[in-house]
This record gives structure tokens, sequence and C-alpha cells, in this order.
């Protein structure tokens, strides 16, 4: 798809060094009927210098390239119209660059908006790395937690206070749609609960979106963006926020020390599950871990509001853990499964895989 767009605009750039040609008189060019002065003509060698620029900026994929795009538009599309009996067809190509230009721009402000929100949420956490988890630390934990902790290698090692997760997955946006691919990275706060999870999805060629859930400070937000310029879903709310803080306590799988958080309290239900509540800046939200005989997590149930509307209801929301994985010498999950439990039947909306974790300084990287 690139390597087409690319030809478009490579061969809507030669088109308009005919005007140039035309203008200095170097050879006759019957398509234009109309005539072209030396000024006009050095316009149409400006328009073809900045189709060309773009062209080569879009093949490196340069951030910036979409402001050379659209002033190659407009310097085009204004001698279109001044030519229009002869150059009017030159605006299907136009309007091409113009869309492609439009969803660049929107991948930089989102890419920029991300950016500036990491970097805040990141110099939030106070890392303490000096600290490691002790088997004194985990005395008072529920039997099953205790386990867990203890299988998973996190005993001698450094606190977790930060985390960047990278994973691949496929959603569905509704019951019965066909599955998209999707790339997502995260960054995960400990200390100071918080994440950023940002989501790449192509639908097919031409249309995509961008996503980016956020809970910080006690308050979630989801914001969805067709081509990364339209908004499809732009929410916060309490139901947002509890949500938020609810996924969050699952992923606690990711970074077993911050089981000692201490804005989580843990309820023993039997020797293989075990309720955590977690309660932060006036948001609380629990769900309930399932381990299995060899003492990992295998499950973690919550009753999640399905929605942000005012009659959202409360759902039953499952992460089914299918593998498991090393990072950094700590037993992690590795493949999961994301469902809501309906009133006609189950629906899996999402499969998650992890192909990476860093932890604290590692995770600025």
């Amino acid at each position: 798809m690139g390597v087409a767009f690319f030809t478009i605009v490579l061969l809507h750039a030669l088109i308009h060094l005919l005007g140039f040609i035309k203008g200095f008189g170097f050879k006759e060019v019957r398509e234009l009927s109309l005539p072209i002065s030396k000024p006009m003509g050095v316009a149409w060698l400006a328009a073809a210098i900045f189709l060309l620029a773009y062209a080569i900026l879009f093949l490196d994929k340069v951030k910036y390239g979409w402001i050379i795009g659209l002033i190659a538009v407009l310097a085009s599309q204004v001698l279109i119209i001044l030519f229009w009996k002869d150059a009017k067809f030159g605006t299907i190509p136009n309007v091409i660059i113009l869309v492609v230009s439009l969803v660049q721009m929107g991948q930089y402000r989102f890419d920029q908006m991300v950016q500036e929100e990491t970097g805040r949420l990141l110099s939030e956490s106070k890392q303490n790395i000096t600290q490691t988890l002790s088997e004194e630390a985990i005395r008072d934990l529920p039997k099953a937690v205790k386990n867990w902790l203890q299988r998973s290698g996190a005993i001698g090692k450094p606190f977790q206070s930060l985390g960047k997760v990278m994973q691949r997955a496929e959603m569905q946006m509704q019951p019965g749609q066909d599955w998209m691919k999707a790339s997502a990275l995260q960054y995960t706060t400990i200390d100071m609960p918080g994440f950023i999870w940002t989501v790449d999805v192509r639908m097919n060629p031409l249309l995509g979106f961008r996503g980016r859930d956020k809970f910080e400070d006690g308050k979630g937000e989801m914001l969805i963006k067709l081509n990364s310029l339209v908004n499809v879903v732009n929410a916060q709310g309490d139901k947002l926020d509890e949500g938020s803080l609810q996924r969050y306590l699952g992923e606690m799988v990711w970074f077993p020390s911050s089981a000692l958080s201490p804005h989580v309290r843990w309820e023993a239900i039997d020797d293989t599950s075990a309720k955590a509540t977690m309660s932060f800046n006036g948001t609380e939200g629990s769900g309930t871990f399932y381990f299995d005989e060899n003492g990992y997590v295998k499950r973690f149930v919550a009753l999640r509001f399905q929605g942000n509307e005012d009659d959202a209801p409360r759902r039953e929301w499952i992460m089914e853990i299918e593998d498991y994985g090393v990072f950094e010498g700590i037993r992690v999950p590795t493949k999961m499964t994301a469902t809501w439990k309906l009133d006609a039947d189950d629906w899996t909306w999402l499969k998650l895989e992890v192909t990476e974790i860093r932890y604290n300084e590692r995770a600025k990287e």
C-alpha cells in the first residue's frame, strides 16, 4: 500500500514538471492548451519539488512529512484551479495526498499526546530497586498468594516499581465480528498506581484505529481514534475509573511484587483463590485470583461495568491465562484471553500475547 501511494505522488510530481517545461518553452506540451508564463512555470516546478519531497519523506517515514504534504497539496491545487481546463484531473491525486497527510498529522498528534502522558506518568514513579522482596515481607499474605509469589521467582529480586509490557493481540469489537490484529505497548507504575496502554489496530489496508487507555491518579480514560484522526470513543467517568482500576488489579500478574502494594488488601477464600481489593485516590474495585495446583495464577475474575453509560450493567470479566514465560528471572503470564459473560453467551473479545517485559530502569529504554 505504501509503495502504491509513493508511486502516485511521484507520478503526480512528474506531471507537474510539464507546466515548468511549457512555461520555459523547453518543449511543446500538447496536453496543455492554456498558455503558461515563466513565473507560472516556476510555480509548477515548485509544486513538483514539494510533491517529490513529500514522496521521499513518506517513504522514509519522517514524522514531520505531513507538513510538506499539506503544503504540496495546497500549491498543486491552486495551480490546478488556475489551469482547470487542462489540469482538473490532478484534483484526484491531491485528494488522496490530502487524506494521507491528514492521517499522518493525526498520528503525529496522537503520538505526541501519548509521549507527554507517558513522560508525566514515569516522572511520578519513585523507584526503590535496592529493596528486594523477602519471605518475611509476604508472611501475612493469603496462602495462595504466597505460593504464587514464591513460584514466580520474585523472592530475592528487587521490587518492581515500573514496567514496560510489549504485546501483540487479536481483538473483536463486537460479538461475531472478524478478529483484527493489533500491536500494543503499556507502561505501568506500581508505587503510584497507573498505566498507559496504546494499541494500533488494522481493520484493512485503508482503515485502522489507534487507542489509548489510561489510569492515572485513580481516574480512567479511554480514547479511540479512527485512522488517528476521528474520535470514535472518548470516555471518562466513575464506571471507567473503577473498571480501569480492576484491570490494573488483574495485571498485577505481570508484576508479582505489586501484591504488597499498600493500596491492595487481600482476603483468603480458600487454598487456591484469594480476593484482592484496591483503593486509590477515591476509586475502589476488587477481583478474585484463582491459582492452579502449581501455585500459578490461572484466572482473574472481576464484576466490571460493561460500558460507561448510566445504565451500563455489571458483568463478569474473566482473564484466562493460557501460558507463562520468564522475563528478567520472573515467571509471568504471556498468553491470555479476556471474556465478558453476557446474558446469552460468553464473548471472548481479546487474545493477548506478551512478547517482552522490562522492569524498573530497563523499562525506560
